[in-house]
């Protein structure tokens, strides 16, 4: 990245449309801009918007920014959106200097510049993807810095803790303690509960950004697949009469009241000889382990068979399922919330879905909740408390200060890669590189 030159990029997506954007940024997009704009009094002020005409290609609107999203001079053009105006519009801003902006250069550049921590910027990738009023919701609450707030007064208060320890080594000849030994452990214990509170967070922050993963779990031929198909209102899993077609975890989404729900169909719960069977039993256990909400189908035409699965802290809705051919239903007695349904006729499933959205509403955040929803930030928090249980069980053991300032400046490392204090060309690289070009 050459941060000193001009990039252009087309800001809108690929195609025909009724209009198109195209973005420069850098010192000398004024100038580009202008050489080509008439008549010349069509002179671009300060957020101020001109229709004009593009030499004698089209029609636009410009607008100019001293101190865009990037923080730089930035114009955006507005022009019709035929391809051949786009591309031959584009080449001309390049061939009178400007440089083909890289994959979320323009978001990259915001970071460099502060207009933007490095958590608010990878926010902007997930407002962009998000496709549900839950993923909106979640990547503006993190873009306009309640997360990175947060963030901020946790690397405070890991400072100042860090400060009496590098002071005491200051005076290490004098044998003097700075930092009573009592308060640093209260210090310790407020961070870890903090960290605790986010980490724990990840959980729900991951599923509203992926899905709320919900297991359908229950014996062969209960009717698993044919539910997902039902939920669907698509033919997305193969359903037999032969015990064991589910051999692997299928995975597919819909959205209820604004939430994704990302179901895994899973393999029938029995015992097998079958080698490839029995790994997708695997799988399935392992679905139920990851899963926020598991749904048990049983087939109500069959004896109840006590499941071979740990659900004790799960949440279960328990489906008896071919409810249509049976009038046995009154005699199963279960723990788990139970619905009588028929995937077939479609019968109970709208009480399903209610009950599913209910079963979900206790977890779901409020408002000014702050949700760790970035794998590579819970990662990071992750090892920041790491750090900070051996600062405490140094603490504990008499450790010297000079080891305990290491790990709380290890802690202070594994934060600052979350805001972009402790970054690098990779990381970044990385980052932006998911970013679509023009943002």
């Amino acid at each position: 990245m050459r941060p000193n030159d001009t990039i252009v990029a087309i800001s809108t997506p690929h195609g025909v449309g009724g209009i198109a954007v195209i973005r420069l940024s850098g010192p000398d997009a004024l100038a580009i801009v202008e050489k080509h704009i008439s008549p010349l009094t069509s002179h671009l002020s300060p957020r101020r918007a001109i229709y004009c005409r593009f030499d004698d290609l089209d029609d636009i609107i410009a607008l100019f920014y001293p101190k865009g999203y990037t923080g730089e001079p930035t114009v955006e053009i507005s022009c019709h959106g035929s391809l051949y105006i786009q591309q031959a519009l584009l080449q001309i801003l390049v061939d009178d200097g400007a440089r083909l902006a890289e994959p979320g250069e323009f978001t990259r550049r915001a970071f460099l510049n502060g207009r933007l921590n490095l958590s608010q910027a990878e926010a902007v990738a997930d407002l962009i993807d998000s496709v549900t009023p839950g993923q909106h919701r979640l990547a503006v609450s993190q873009l306009r810095g309640g997360y990175a707030q947060r963030l901020k007064e946790l690397r405070q208060q890991l400072l100042d803790l860090t400060s009496l320890m590098e002071l005491e080594l200051d005076f290490s000849q004098e044998d003097v303690e700075f930092a009573d030994r009592s308060h640093l452990h209260q210090l310790l214990s407020t961070l870890n509960s903090q960290l605790s509170t986010l980490n724990s967070s990840f959980r729900m922050g991951n599923a509203l950004k992926r899905g709320i993963p919900v297991a359908i779990v229950g014996r062969p031929n209960a009717g698993k697949s044919s539910l997902l198909n039902a939920l669907l209102g698509d033919d997305r899993a193969i359903v037999s009469d032969i015990p064991g077609t589910t051999r692997d975890t299928i995975e597919e989404t819909l959205t209820l009241d604004g939430i994704t729900f990302r179901f895994i169909d899973t393999a029938g719960l029995r015992r097998s000889d079958d080698t490839v069977e029995t790994l997708g039993i695997e799988r399935t256990r392992k679905a139920v382990a990851d899963a926020l909400l598991v749904l048990f189908v049983h087939d109500a035409t069959s004896p109840w068979q006590q499941p071979d699965l740990d659900l004790s802290d799960k949440k279960v809705l328990l489906l008896l399922n071919k409810s249509d051919l049976t009038h046995l239903l009154s005699d199963f007695h279960y723990s788990f919330p139970t619905f009588e349904i028929s995937a077939k006729t479609g019968f109970g499933l709208d009480e399903l879905r209610t009950a599913m959205l209910a079963a979900v509403h206790d977890e779901m955040p409020r408002e000014d909740d702050v949700l760790v929803s970035n794998t590579r930030h819970y990662e990071a928090l992750r090892r920041v408390q790491q750090a900070l249980v051996d600062v405490t069980r140094g603490l504990d053991n008499g450790t010297p200060a000079d080891l305990l300032a290491v790990d709380l400046r290890d802690a202070l490392y594994h934060l600052g890669a979350v805001t972009g204090e402790v970054t690098s060309d990779e990381i970044l690289g990385n980052i932006f590189g998911r970013f679509c070009i023009g943002k």
